[in-house]
């Protein structure tokens, strides 16, 4: 299996270098190139195309990430409070700081490059091939852009799991709860609101009223193994693979592309930088994905609708 062990791999964790067998970095006079027209040719012919997504995708719709300017919320660094130890200490502080990035997600568009996957999606499905979203974002950009096969790997903040009975829920409102509604704001002089834990986001079940946690993997939980077993089934079919705006530096995540490279199976970076696994790819597109990836999916001269 290619993804042995899945188990202990925790979101957060931090590597040197893939701890995956691979073929190696490329060699100097096979370093990844940025040839459009050949990579063009390569997915006129692809028919299982992965797609791997992370948060540049969702920054260009105006989506912080967890790192530069947005590490901090309020006086707090965001990965110190995406944790189940800190959601144990403090469900009101842990709640507000993701009602906020609720707030701000339901409240974005899709970019350019989410409606080119989307599209992408569609248009290949009636040629009988298939695309496929691994993503690590969070927001629910993909599905509003039109994308049907999404695997969100770290979770999704639309979703809520009770803690007391397990239950996972699709929860849009807007404010998740009435404890919440205007709070959650990042900036430092900002004091806790310390909403009482029966106020909080509770479970509708019927007997249980349990409280409710944002269902997104935190910091130092397991991924799910239903997903990471749909992701290994979609790593061993595809023949062509998208690494798209992520830092590949959060595993078990950034272990995907150099995976599907090591079978042989071209791959494509698409970043504003190179990151530590672009040496392992085919092909590097730098710049803002919405600038690259649309012309990178468009229709190919040879496709036939």
């Amino acid at each position: 299996m290619l993804l042995q062990n899945r188990a202990v791999f925790a979101l957060g964790l931090r590597m040197c270098s893939t701890s995956v067998t691979t073929r190696g970095p490329l060699t100097d006079t096979a370093r990844p190139n940025s040839d459009m027209s050949e990579f063009r040719k390569v997915f006129s012919k692809a028919k299982h195309i992965a797609i791997i997504t992370g948060a540049g995708v969702s920054a260009e719709s105006g989506v912080p990430t967890f790192r530069g300017e947005n590490e901090k919320w309020r006086k707090w660094q965001s990965q110190d409070l995406a944790t189940p130890e800190a959601f144990s200490r403090n469900p009101s502080r842990v709640w507000e700081f993701y009602h906020y990035r609720r707030e701000l997600a339901l409240n974005k568009k899709p970019s350019a490059a989410h409606l080119a996957i989307a599209e992408c999606e569609a248009r290949l499905r009636k040629q009988g091939r298939s695309v496929v979203v691994i993503t690590q974002c969070t927001d629910d950009l993909h599905r509003q852009a039109g994308s049907k096969h999404v695997l969100k790997v770290h979770g999704s903040l639309m979703e809520t799991r009770c803690v007391s009975c397990g239950e996972v829920t699709v929860n849009k409102r807007s404010p998740i709860c009435a404890a919440l509604k205007d709070k959650g704001a990042p900036d430092p002089d900002v004091a806790d609101a310390q909403i009482p834990v029966d106020k909080l986001p509770r479970c509708s079940e019927s007997g249980c009223h349990g409280l409710l946690r944002p269902n997104v993997v935190f910091f130092g939980e397991t991924l799910d193994s239903h997903i990471l077993t749909k992701v290994e089934k979609e790593m061993e079919i595809c023949d062509l693979c998208l690494v798209v705006g992520t830092s590949s530096i959060v595993y078990p995540a950034a272990m995907f592309g150099p995976q599907i490279a090591s079978r042989g199976v071209p791959v494509a970076e698409f970043n504003t930088q190179t990151t530590p696994k672009t040496e392992y790819f085919t092909y590097h597109f730098q710049g803002r994905c919405g600038t690259t990836l649309p012309p990178a999916l468009a229709r190919h001269e040879s496709e036939v609708i």
